[in-house]
């Protein structure tokens, strides 16, 4: 069958979102009366916090309504360099930081400014499911790097170095880690940098979206804080949806060297311009604010987190790597089950339990499941999850 002569090659080749799909199929069978319990989520299930909606309400009020400049509020660009420079330990100015559309903005900017076709992006799996269909629509060719439950999903660097070819161009890391809840331990982070020095070509991407969801004794560390020598090709994507639950605020931002954010702003300034100027009022108020909520809610993650992954190890034929932060768990399916899409298809019809295919984070023997969700619903969802797998 010919293609629509109306779309472009990068569209059509774009792969449909499993998550928007299980979501959309859970929501219709919820329309028609069905009991559905939701284990998907990838959202907070709190709501932003007072001091953040006052700070934004005042800046309406305040006529904080118009155009602003395209890389961002100047003060909230100068709040986000001192953040990562005091906190992060990463040395950095507010000519390095762009403001963005959410955190997917500024890793679809970053992409295009610094990816060429052809250019290669290494990407260890499991992985968030929108990296590699970005790097795509830049023109760049992916190159997964698997790894396993059995191996603790930790990233093999033998292959990451057997992997390096004259066109890599990129490493992606994601600690802690969506969908698995990893956590990149600090030697780790040493033992990849001695890795880099030899390969000075390859640029880092280090999304740290979920640095505050930490399970009680793990800590999180920034790459350019481990490897400073190597900040000048290393880029820190970050925001505001998970730690403060502002995920409909759309606050994102991207961290690195002044020229390539230079760039990427310049981008902005084309396809998007500024970001919600009444709302980064908003977020100046959450980094200058206490930090009392969102300690507050990962307690209660962290609570949550441990019932999940208790009940999920109580699963006969299931097995998990239990997460360390992050809101999900990704449990490895019995060996005789069906593929992740399937599984997760029965399981919604005859079950009522929507859960995200493994498929869509690149291994299709594992299923996401959140925490960010009641501890009742946590309950129901085992319930309906070891009911699945009988059936299975």
């Amino acid at each position: 069958m010919p293609l629509p002569p109306h779309l472009s090659d990068r569209v059509v080749a774009l792969q449909p979102s499993l998550t928007l799909a299980i979501s959309a199929r859970a929501k219709a069978l919820q329309q028609e009366g069905r009991d559905i319990c939701s284990l998907s989520a990838g959202e907070p299930d709190f709501n932003t916090p007072e001091f953040i909606i006052d700070a934004t309400v005042k800046a309406l009020r305040d006529g904080i309504t118009r155009y602003g400049p395209a890389a961002g509020d100047p003060e909230l660009r100068e709040a986000i360099a001192t953040k990562l420079s005091k906190e992060n330990t990463v040395p950095t100015n507010a000519e390095q930081v762009l403001v963005t559309n959410g955190g997917k903005q500024a890793i679809f900017n970053l992409f295009q400014v610094i990816l060429n076709p052809g250019d290669e992006v290494l990407i260890p799996a499991p992985y968030w499911l929108s990296y590699p269909e970005m790097a795509r629509l830049a023109g760049a060719k992916v190159t997964t790097l698997p790894s396993t439950p059995e191996n603790g999903f930790c990233l093999d660097l033998n292959n990451l170095e057997a992997s390096i070819g004259p066109k890599t161009r990129l490493l992606l890391l994601n600690s802690p880690g969506n969908p698995t809840g990893r956590v990149m331990a600090r030697k780790e982070l040493e033992t990849l940098a001695d890795l880099l020095r030899d390969h000075p070509q390859i640029l880092v991407m280090s999304d740290e979206i979920y640095e505050f969801i930490l399970e009680e004794g793990q800590q999180h560390y920034s790459f350019s804080a481990i490897a400073p020598d190597l900040s000048n090709r290393t880029f820190i994507v970050n925001g505001f949806a998970k730690g403060w639950a502002m995920t409909g605020w759309r606050l994102g931002y991207l961290a690195g060297p002044a020229d390539a954010v230079k760039a990427a702003t310049a981008l902005q300034s084309q396809s998007t311009s500024n970001v919600c100027s009444f709302a980064q009022r908003g977020a100046l108020a959450a980094l200058q604010g206490s930090r009392e909520c969102v300690k507050k809610m990962v307690k209660s993650y962290n609570t949550r987190r441990e019932l999940l992954t208790s009940g999920l190890l109580s699963l006969e034929g299931m097995s998990l790597v239990p997460p360390k932060g992050a809101f999900y768990a990704f449990p490895k399916l019995p060996p005789e089950s069906l593929d992740s899409v399937s599984f997760c298809e029965q399981a919604l019809e005859n079950h009522g339990l929507a859960m995200v295919p493994g498929a869509a984070f690149g291994d299709d023997s594992c299923v996401r499941l959140t925490c960010a969700v009641s501890p009742e619903t946590i309950c129901d969802g085992l319930e309906r999850l070891r009911k699945a797998l009988k059936q299975s």
